[in-house]
Order: C-alpha cells, then sequence, then structure tokens
C-alpha cells in the first residue's frame, strides 16, 4: 500500500465537493449540493475483494443526486506512481463494470494520476469483435500538468490547489531538504489563509505532514517554526509540536524520536527523543516566540538538562507563557 494511501483518503473524503470542482467543474455542476452525498467505502472494497485487484492508492466511491433527479455513483481512482502501469484503463474498466453489475447504478468513473510522465494518459479500455465493441472512456487528471503553476496554486482558495502544489513540490524536491522545508512550511502557512476551520486545517496539515517528510533535525526546526508562527497568528489550529506528534503517533503506529504528544490531558504517542534535540527545539521556539536572545546563563541552565520528561514540561510551558521571564518563573530555572 502507498505511503500516499491515508492522506489522500482522508482529503477525498472530506473535501469531495472542493475535488470535483477543482478537478472535474463538469460533473461538480451538475450535482445537487443541497443533498448530502455518501461514501460507499464499504461496498468498494467487496467489490474490489471480490476482483481480486487490491485497492489501489486511494479509490473512493460515492453517492450523490444529480440536479435532474437522478441517483448516481462516482467512483474516484487516484493512481500515485512514477511509472506506467499496462493494467490501469483496465483495471478501471473492471470497477467500473462490477460496481454496475452489483448495484445497477450509473456510476461515473474520474481519474487522478500523480506520476510524472506527461505522455501516458490512459483514458480508456475497450475491445471488441465482429461489430460489437464493449469499453470504458474516462476523464483524467494529469497533477503533472500543474508543474510550473505555483503562484497561481497558491493563491487559489480551493484545498486541492494545495494538496496539487504539495504533491509537485515534494517531486520536485527529493534531493533538496532544505528546499522541501521551505516549502513546506510555507505551504502550512498558506492553509490558514484560505478561509479554513481549524479542523480543515489539521487535516490538511496531516496531508502535507505525511507527503513531505523531512530528516529529523529539520523536522525539529519546523515545528518550533510552526509554533512560533501560530502564536504570532493566534490562531492556534495545529497546536504545533503536541499535536504534530500526537498526529505522527497515529499514522506510524510507532514511536520515532519526536516530542510527546499531549491532548485533552491524556498523552497520545509518546515520542522518545534525545535530550538535545529537546534542548534545541526548546531554545529555537523561545527565540521565535518572544523575540528575544536568550540569556548565555540562562541558555546554559536549559542545556545543561538531560531530563526528557522536563524538558518537554517546559516546551509545554514555552506555549503558555506570556513572555521570557514568565517562562522562567513557572519553571523555576
Amino acid at each position: 500500500m502507498s505511503e500516499f494511501d491515508n492522506p489522500w483518503k482522508d482529503v477525498l473524503g472530506h473535501f469531495f465537493h472542493h475535488f470535483l470542482a477543482f478537478f472535474f467543474p463538469e460533473a461538480h455542476a451538475a450535482i445537487d449540493w443541497t443533498f448530502n452525498y455518501e461514501s460507499l467505502d464499504k461496498e468498494l472494497q467487496q467489490i474490489v475483494s471480490d476482483a481480486e485487484l487490491g485497492l489501489r492508492v486511494a479509490d473512493k466511491l460515492f453517492k450523490v443526486w444529480l440536479k435532474d433527479g437522478r441517483e448516481a455513483w462516482i467512483l474516484i481512482h487516484v493512481e500515485i506512481q512514477n511509472q506506467r502501469d499496462p493494467d490501469f484503463a483496465e483495471r478501471m474498466f473492471v470497477y467500473n463494470y462490477r460496481i454496475y453489475d452489483r448495484h445497477r447504478r450509473p456510476v461515473i468513473s474520474l481519474a487522478v494520476l500523480g506520476d510524472q510522465d506527461r505522455a501516458w494518459r490512459p483514458n480508456h479500455f475497450a475491445y471488441g469483435m465482429f461489430g460489437c465493441t464493449t469499453g470504458i472512456w474516462f476523464p483524467l487528471v494529469k497533477l503533472v500538468d500543474s508543474a510550473g503553476r505555483s503562484e497561481a496554486l497558491e493563491t487559489d482558495r480551493n484545498p486541492f490547489a494545495a494538496v496539487v502544489l504539495a504533491h509537485l513540490k515534494t517531486q520536485e524536491t527529493r534531493a533538496d531538504p532544505a528546499g522541501r522545508r521551505s516549502w513546506k512550511f510555507r505551504l502550512i502557512k498558506g492553509l490558514y489563509d484560505r478561509g479554513l476551520d481549524a479542523e480543515q486545517v489539521r487535516l490538511l496539515f496531516k496531508f502535507l505532514d505525511w507527503m513531505m517528510v523531512l530528516p529529523e533535525e529539520l523536522e525539529e526546526a519546523l515545528s518550533a517554526d510552526l509554533a512560533a508562527f501560530e502564536m504570532e497568528k493566534a490562531m492556534p489550529y495545529v497546536t504545533s509540536i503536541e499535536r504534530i506528534a500526537r498526529e505522527k503517533g497515529r499514522a506510524e503506529g510507532k514511536v520515532e524520536g519526536k516530542i510527546e504528544g499531549k491532548i485533552e490531558g491524556k498523552i497520545e504517542g509518546k515520542i522518545e527523543g534525545k535530550a538535545e534535540a529537546k534542548v534545541e527545539t526548546l531554545l529555537r521556539l523561545l527565540t521565535r516566540r518572544f523575540k528575544t536572545a536568550i540569556p548565555d546563563e540562562f541558555g546554559a541552565r536549559i542545556r545543561s538538562t538531560s531530563d526528557v520528561d522536563k524538558l518537554d514540561a517546559w516546551i509545554d510551558t514555552s506555549l503558555e507563557a506570556s513572555n521570557l521571564e514568565e517562562f522562567r518563573r513557572m519553571c523555576g530555572i
């Protein structure tokens, strides 16, 4: 299963309306959005299992109502890969006819490809003989077609503009971790300017964080910068370091040397980490948070601390204190 699986499915499920508006405006315009759409993941799982094909990157099935009163089922197939798949179009055909055969509902198949081969556009599958032809032709979107449109994607308020830009920049910065770190922070900050609520920002942050993986030292620096940015904006949507650690612990299912995640007084997914890394994160956070240099003596006291739990508590306190002196009093340093 691809590393892109879960976040793609999450954003497709939550931002389905925006997905169609961004990629397939004709389909979006035909749907009556006054009725709630319904995700049919269970039905799709059963059909794919019967077909013995296995789910690909982010297959989703939705039931919608059209403006002419008809019910329709929309199959969305997202494929993220770096090479051609000769079976792709056939798989789309198999999914489509099996859904129709089982439920006798009109099925609209849509495909999004994230590979970098501009020439590969498998938008149909058909076979025939003696005047009989059977097949499928479906709309196809290539994310690589948006390469070079960074400025337009950054200013587009549709959440999927951020999704596409994150995907493209992840590909562009495979050998440039510093460049990826810069783009990741830039994209995260851009989420706050799209008119999204806190939960939507968190969901898209999870997608960006999952996709744009950084080396540990750059991730730590990004976490501190993000914490300071949220405090400056007075919009603690991601709750910086604590929520980052919690989401990573849930997604990976294991501990990976980050900062202990806490929410609602419960520890979820404790992260092991070296005291030295936590010290540097705390000092960077204090500098950005209070916009002041850390006095040498004070910095030395923090650096002399090897108690990881204490450092975690100090990091928590740094997000609560209003100035450096209050932080010192609260921590007893």
